[in-house]
């Protein structure tokens, strides 16, 4: 076997061994998964790890806090969602742009938001080796929204927050859908919230799980005695 049929064994054994087994069952995104090749979004120095189930460090400082989530949490997470073509879509927090990605090839538009300049840059130039073109991309603060462009169809979080603004709420459209993994380590879970009309919204628990927090997300309001 040659170096490329290598690769596309480790991308489908991710996809069958990892993906698949966490309810990701949804063929347009399996098949996306193919399309879009992760390990070009992936650090240099960690490429051999693309399709690992763990969480790449997106700095060669692995303690840095910034990593790409794991493959299946990616595939559920666009699952859950559930991208119509027409969507235009919010992403707090950039990252690889390897998200972006797939989030793009699934809606209309996303504006994607990212603190960090030197992830902004990085994920940008190999959006554009994509040709990846239907996105905007700034950089920014927005743990606590992003309303400059809303409303949105959808906004995901790919980082965590102990408390979810109420303003990502206030960005949705009606039938928009928002995906955050909201409290503390250890105990976080990722929940989804429909916006219903006049404002109304319905959330669901889809299940726990622990991954790094955005930079500047709200902390709970401590109680004093």
């Amino acid at each position: 076997m040659n170096a490329q049929s290598d690769v596309e064994r480790a991308r489908f054994n991710m996809v069958e061994q990892q993906i698949r087994p966490w309810e990701v069952l949804d063929q347009q995104i399996l098949d996306l998964l193919f399309e879009v090749r992760r390990e070009e979004f992936v650090p240099d120095e960690y490429r051999g790890l693309a399709f690992a189930d763990l969480e790449i460090p997106l700095t060669q400082d692995a303690k840095a806090g910034a990593k790409m989530l794991s493959p299946k949490l990616e595939a559920r997470m666009l699952q859950e969602l559930a991208v119509k073509p027409a969507d235009r879509i919010l992403e707090v927090g950039t990252g690889s742009g390897y998200m972006t990605a797939l989030l793009a090839k699934r809606g209309a538009h996303v504006y994607s938001v990212e603190i960090s300049p030197e992830f902004h840059a990085t994920a940008g130039s190999r959006l554009a080796q994509h040709g990846i073109a239907n996105i905007t991309l700034e950089v920014g603060d927005a743990a606590r929204g992003w309303s400059k462009h809303a409303p949105y169809d959808v906004i995901l979080l790919t980082g965590s927050v102990p408390v979810l603004s109420e303003e990502f709420q206030r960005s949705l459209n009606e039938g928009g859908r928002l995906l955050a993994v909201v409290g503390q380590a250890p105990a976080m879970e990722a929940r989804l919230v429909t916006c219903a009309a006049g404002g109304a919204s319905n959330t669901v628990v889809l299940f726990e799980t622990c991954i790094p927090p955005l930079k500047n997300a709200p902390q709970p309001e401590k109680f004093v005695f």
